[in-house]
């Protein structure tokens, strides 16, 4: 257990070194870009109207014994993980605020963190907030952005205190299998490092998904959230897994950043995991039809370089000729749609096309795309 001066040290050393100036560039695109009526850059299913939770007066409380986790919150997300209960760390704040306490707690000012390449850029200004000598090892476009191990072996050096990846990989929807995480937990161990896996998309396979990375060893830290893949982004539920004795180190160290957590979301996030079923359902029809839908544009087009999406939320093609900013502009402002510019992604040839509006409207967005590609070569 962390006690009462090694907590005082940790507080310490990162809010003396902290970079102040740190800031998230994609997420203040995100917060600031114009409203458009045929969204593809959303990568969370379409948020989930209140009266479709079917919540009662009495399942919501402004008070309870949250004090290091609601204990009916933790118990549902023990069983949803299937993981120990001691190993179930909750947040409110999503698995942005998740990846903030599960980095906090993991390294310190200076440590050295291995995070992969191209990324989610909210991780790579993390981690440079807490003050970390970053060094990235390599997710690869021509190899369908799986792992390069060869890569990450070389990267590691006794410094290195924690190798950082997304599961489902964020922008690409690539799935990092059993045995290729089993070798990254070796070469993290070999190094006296942890792995943290933000495997918020992993909710988007629903049943076809695996069990978490917490599952192969202690070395494993994963965090997730109900965001994604089940349209409950207002809740804000979030969580950290990881070996209890760490998880524990995580829960004192949160009483610097956030104490309690606004107790109706906790409640109203015990009733949502009661109903997951129903919100799997809504949420594959979803996918399911607006996967075909983008898959057919993909076939249709020889100005994209692509793989047909076969799981996730996202996709992330290449643009072989012209600007991809240029394109934005031309299909926000003349056709009322977006997408994410790849620049967010360490890539700024690609667009990520989030697949989880109406599929109606992600219809209409395709083929307004399509109009802007054709009109952009013309």
């Amino acid at each position: 257990m962390l006690n009462q001066s090694t907590i005082h040290k940790v507080t310490r050393t990162n809010t003396k070194t902290t970079n102040m100036n740190t800031q998230s560039l994609y997420m203040h695109w995100a917060k600031t870009r114009a409203k458009v009526k045929y969204d593809l850059a959303l990568s969370g299913i379409l948020n989930l109207p209140f009266a479709d939770l079917d919540a009662k007066i009495e399942d919501i409380d402004l008070n309870g014994d949250n004090s290091y986790g609601f204990a009916p919150l933790v118990d549902a997300l023990a069983a949803h993980a299937k993981v120990p209960r001691e190993s179930v760390v909750t947040i409110s704040g999503g698995t942005s605020m998740a990846n903030h306490l599960a980095m906090a707690a993991a390294i310190e000012h200076g440590d050295e963190v291995l995070i992969e390449q191209p990324t989610y850029e909210p991780l790579l200004a993390l981690a440079q907030y807490f003050g970390a000598q970053i060094k990235r090892f390599a997710r690869a476009e021509s190899d369908n952005y799986r792992v390069d191990l060869g890569d990450l072996r070389a990267q590691v050096t006794s410094r290195t205190r924690l190798i950082v990846l997304t599961n489902l990989h964020n922008p690409s929807s690539s799935q990092v299998d059993e045995e290729t995480l089993r070798q990254i937990g070796e070469i993290a161990v070999d190094a006296g490092a942890r792995v943290l896996v933000d495997e918020v998309y992993l909710e988007a396979m629903f049943e076809d998904a695996p069990l978490s990375s917490v599952t192969l060893g202690p070395q494993f830290i994963a965090t997730s959230s109900l965001t994604k893949g089940y349209g409950l982004s207002g809740l804000r539920s979030g969580w950290i897994l990881a070996e209890p004795a760490l998880a524990q180190q995580m829960r004192l160290l949160h009483d610097v950043f956030g104490s309690l957590a606004p107790h109706p979301a906790e409640t109203l996030s015990v009733v949502a995991l009661t109903k997951l079923a129903k919100f799997i359902k809504r949420a594959k029809d979803i996918l399911e039809t607006n996967r075909i839908a983008l898959n057919d544009f993909f076939d249709s087009r020889e100005d994209l370089q692509s793989v047909r999406s076969q799981i996730g939320t996202t996709s992330f093609p290449r643009l072989l000729k012209g600007d991809v900013d240029h394109l934005y502009a031309l299909l926000t402002e003349k056709y009322d749609t977006a997408f994410v510019p790849g620049r967010f992604f360490e890539s700024p040839q690609h667009l990520r096309i989030g697949m989880c509006a109406e599929p109606e409207l992600f219809a209409g967005g395709i083929e307004r795309l399509s109009q802007a590609l054709d009109q952009l070569s013309s």
